[in-house]
């Protein structure tokens, strides 16, 4: 179990309804109208020119496709009523999201419909037994929202793939390098699916986390897809994988009508290159080394100021002298928290996003040449980031190192409270008091929790769950002595509890009455 007993009734009992009323929560009781969701469990006719998916599945992905938007929430709580599974659920959303949502012209906007649902899964793998059901809910409605908004766009459908060109096991790998490196559309399509039945999900994800992280277009979401598909894929399973990864792949192949990247010099392809030179003088025992804060200061120096190339010739010169790569990793994190600091927006929170994509397709590969260059353009990607911005606008002079911890006037338990209750409205002054109240021994997963719970009831943007899920995710991959501040500057992209309540909080207690 992901907490206690205490934890898991906190919404529900007396004392947890005080908590909720002192963090400004609203109350989610309703849940336990449906089955509970243990830690262990978060695991029909085709159309003809519709990609088919397998015949277990096929039912439920058309219920979700057919069902309108104000009916689906309750048609699926019926169904889990009788028996459904939050597998079944998760597998028949993503599949669903895979098979209509056009991840064009660009890896993000209503292809948030797919991106989401891993960032609703890892929300609800994260959360006490009674919440896990309002992430994936949530996940449900949206993707109706966004199935509408293909629908507007030319109703983009997956069409099933061109058998015959399928090659078979002895094929497939070189098949797909050839068309992804010449950026192939329907050659890596056919590719991508003997991929898909003949290989290991580890061997073709080492393939994946490269493709996604080789170029800096659509800010972060090809390397947040590619670590989104594995997470799932490893839920819900592997026999599901095919549709996923023909989408995967044509996400990857996006550029945007500029000319064939594979044919040219194009600006958000020079870091993937050169980085696949310099993680070459990298020393044999990269992985190992020392903690350095020294390091990781002198990382976050260059990042706020320097250029692509500088910050990845720091790092190279930093781990060649005995630094662990933790602690490049604590920079990275560090500056993109703050970016946010620095200008609170969409580009500042994909920085953070993309890091986090980026820092698990590291922990996840298994080659260490792949696991170096991830670490390189991680780095390389935060200046580019930086530059972004300005083109947006003023970007602020705000040192993440400088921020003073103020206390906040509640003591206990109640100052989280206070906290987001300040989110909504200074939030620097939450920061400040998100540094006191962990050094006076709040939890840190007292502030994680409560951020969650305000995310279910105050949010209808995916970039609130992708975000969430990922800065809360990673405030434990930050090491000790900085972990506070990454949290800190998380702050500036979560909901406060003075915001109103989405309507679809209305609706699912309706859907689960």
């Amino acid at each position: 179990m992901f907490a206690s007993a205490t934890r898991r009734d906190f919404l529900r009992t007396g004392a947890g309804c005080s908590l909720a009323a002192a963090w400004g929560l609203s109350d989610l009781g309703f849940l336990g109208g449906l089955p509970p969701v243990s830690a262990q469990d978060v695991g029909a006719k085709g159309t003809p020119g519709v990609v088919p998916l397998s015949p277990e599945i096929e039912p439920l992905v058309r219920l979700l496709e057919d069902t309108p938007r104000d009916k689906v929430l309750e048609e699926v709580a019926s169904r889990i009523r009788r028996g459904l599974s939050y597998r079944e659920v998760l597998a028949a959303l993503f599949l669903a999201g895979v098979r209509n949502i056009q991840p064009r012209p660009s890896v993000g906007f209503k292809f948030h419909g797919v991106l989401a649902v891993n960032a609703a899964h890892l929300a609800s793998l994260a959360s006490p037994d009674e919440h896990r059901w309002l992430p994936i809910f949530w996940s449900i409605d949206y993707f109706k929202a966004t199935q509408q908004q293909d629908v507007q766009e030319g109703n983009w459908t997956m069409a099933p793939v061109n058998e015959s060109a399928v090659p078979d096991a002895a094929k497939a790998r070189e098949a797909f390098t050839q068309a992804m490196d010449s950026w192939d559309e329907s050659a890596a399509d056919v590719a991508v699916a003997g991929l898909a039945r003949t290989a290991g999900a580890s061997d073709v994800f080492e393939l994946f986390f490269r493709y996604g992280a080789r170029d800096f277009r659509s800010i972060g979401h090809k390397a947040i897809f590619a670590s989104n598909s594995f997470r799932t894929l490893s839920c819900i399973g592997w026999r599901y994988s095919e549709p996923v990864l023909r989408s995967l792949a044509y996400a990857m192949l996006s550029h945007g009508g500029e000319p064939n990247p594979g044919a040219s010099d194009l600006d958000a392809d020079r870091p993937g290159r050169k980085n696949s030179e310099l993680v070459k003088k990298l020393r044999a025992d990269w992985p190992s080394g020392r903690l350095s804060s020294e390091a990781t200061r002198d990382m976050l120096g260059i990042l706020r100021t320097g250029s692509a190339d500088d910050a990845c010739a720091l790092a190279v010169d930093l781990i060649n002298k005995g630094a662990h790569p933790q602690s490049i990793w604590d920079a990275a994190m560090l500056a993109g928290g703050e970016l946010l600091l620095r200008q609170r927006g969409i580009v500042a929170l994909h920085a953070l996003t993309s890091a986090n994509a980026l820092r698990f397709a590291y922990d996840t590969s298994g080659v260490n040449e792949t696991r170096a260059w991830l670490v390189l353009q991680c780095l390389a990607f935060l200046p580019l980031f930086r530059e972004a911005m300005r083109a947006r606008g003023a970007v602020a002079d705000v040192n993440i190192a400088e921020i003073e911890p103020s206390a906040p006037k509640a003591a206990g338990k109640e100052s989280v409270g206070e906290i987001f209750a300040n989110v909504g409205g200074d939030r620097l002054l939450a920061a400040r008091q998100v540094l006191s109240a962990l050094k006076s021994g709040i939890a840190p997963q007292e502030l994680i929790q409560a951020a969650r719970v305000l995310i279910y009831t105050k949010s209808n943007d995916a970039h609130d769950y992708k975000f969430s899920s990922a800065v809360l995710e990673d405030y434990y991959k930050v090491s000790p002595e900085f972990r506070d501040r990454f949290l800190a500057a998380g702050i500036f992209n979560l909901r406060g509890s003075q915001e109103r309540d989405t309507p679809l909080v209305e609706r699912t207690k309706a859907a689960l009455s």
